[in-house]
């Protein structure tokens, strides 16, 4: 109700208000004022069975979600070290627009609001406080980063907020026990790292392997996956590991201390800016290992072109959607149905960034998500039907790859395939499977 309404409980002019000045009007206006109350108290009791009755939830019970609204929120890294990500929630937004002006879900218009955290883990959690507590969002959706979840996964499990799709890819956003509310979306990390491992085996099983990675839970999940596949060989075989801060200016010194171990191998889990760099310094290095390059960094608009596209042929990776640059895809009806929406709502996008076409997808599972829903918006609602998902449409994800869900399995996507960087697009090879 706006600032210049009235409240259809108002009494003006009530008799109580004006018995003090008119004596001998006392008795009547009082007795004219408790009959005003009891008939108030009639009125509410009687609106208040009518909404319940009507199946209407309160804001109270269901926070972020009136009969016209429902409200979702984000943060992502619209600045700071990993901004090139920023392009993700801008096509969320951009989705819902589209999603209102079919109608909404539910009768519900949705309210997309997100912040810009600058990948930093107490601004996220500044913000994401803000959204929980002042915005009073129904749920969390797509908030980005390893470092900047977890400074928050407690939080929101705390609150029971659902905590949906949330943009990493590590291990522990599976803890379906441990965070009920939390659920991640894509490929694992560690089992990411697992495929490199058998891989490399395949080609040299003596191979000796370098590691650069995030020192964060992200980049740890990479020498973990390793690890579920060496063993106790991991020491023999891991010849040199080398980490880096968010906040540091390149990676150049931990890839010539690579390089002097005398690896044949190399392992890169990295953020696109310093995923970029990583490709630049080895090619100037004149150093030729097999490179296998985490997924989250290999965007032919944000990474791979930034590096020098000449520059990381060979480069292979794991890759679970379908490359907007990829040939084999121009006629695929999915990639078409993305480049019209592109086209429609976002125009002048780079469509080379892989980063619009992963959030086109996932959006299009948090849709189903709602509309399963029915008229239940309820956050206990919402979490059930986001563990209840069977083959959910996601017209970007590589053929054979799927989206299920359980309650006891928070892993949506757990396959993925071999690919290689030919310096103009990422070629697949070999069959789509998953780690161990």
């Amino acid at each position: 109700m706006g600032s210049g309404g009235k409240s259809p409980y108002a009494v003006s002019g009530n008799p109580l208000s004006r018995a003090a000045g008119v004596r001998h009007k006392a008795r009547s206006n009082a007795k004219e004022g408790t009959d005003v109350i009891k008939r108030l108290t009639f009125t509410a009791g009687a609106l208040l069975a009518a909404a319940l009755a009507g199946g209407l939830a309160f804001a109270a019970d269901t926070p972020g979600v009136t009969a016209t609204e429902i409200k979702i929120g984000n943060t992502n890294a619209y600045s700071g070290p990993a901004s090139a990500y920023g392009v993700i929630a801008k096509t969320e937004a951009a989705f819902f627009k589209m999603v209102n002006e079919k109608g909404g879900v539910g009768g519900r218009m949705v309210n997309f609001i997100s912040y810009d955290d600058g990948y930093a883990p107490p601004k996220t959690v500044e913000q994401v406080r803000r959204l929980v507590e002042e915005d009073q969002v129904a749920l969390l959706f797509q908030t980005l980063g390893t470092p900047t979840n977890s400074a928050i996964h407690r939080y929101v499990n705390q609150k029971k907020v659902p905590h949906l799709f949330i943009s990493t890819g590590a291990d522990k956003w599976g803890d379906h026990e441990h965070f009920p509310w939390t659920m991640g979306y894509q490929p694992s990390y560690r089992t990411e790292a697992q495929i490199y491992t058998k891989h490399m085996l395949a080609q040299n099983p003596k191979a000796k392997l370098a590691i650069l990675y995030q020192n964060d839970d992200f980049g740890k999940d990479y020498p973990a996956g390793v690890k579920d596949i060496l063993g106790d060989k991991y020491a023999s075989v891991v010849v040199k590991e080398a980490t880096y801060e968010t906040t540091d200016a390149t990676v150049d010194s931990q890839i010539t201390a690579l390089q002097a171990s005398g690896a044949d191998f190399l392992l890169v889990g990295a953020t696109p800016k310093f995923a970029a760099q990583a490709i630049r310094k080895v090619h100037d290095l004149n150093w030729h290992p097999t490179f296998y390059m985490t997924n989250v960094s290999i965007s032919v608009g944000a990474v791979m072109t930034p590096a020098g596209a000449e520059n990381g042929i060979g480069i292979i990776t794991t890759g679970y959607m379908k490359d907007p640059t990829d040939p084999a895809f121009k006629d695929d009806p999915g990639m078409i149905e993305w480049r019209a929406f592109m086209t429609k709502y976002m125009p002048g996008a780079d469509l080379t960034d892989a980063n619009y076409s992963f959030a086109y997808g996932v959006s299009m599972v948090m849709w189903q998500v709602l509309k399963q829903c029915g008229d239940d918006f309820s956050r206990a609602n919402i979490m059930k039907q986001a563990a209840n998902l069977h083959d959910a449409y996601d017209p970007v994800l590589l053929p054979g790859i799927t989206v299920n869900t359980s309650p006891t399995n928070f892993h949506p996507i757990k396959a993925m395939q071999l690919q290689k960087w030919d310096g103009k697009t990422w070629v697949r090879f070999g069959d789509v499977i998953s780690g161990s």
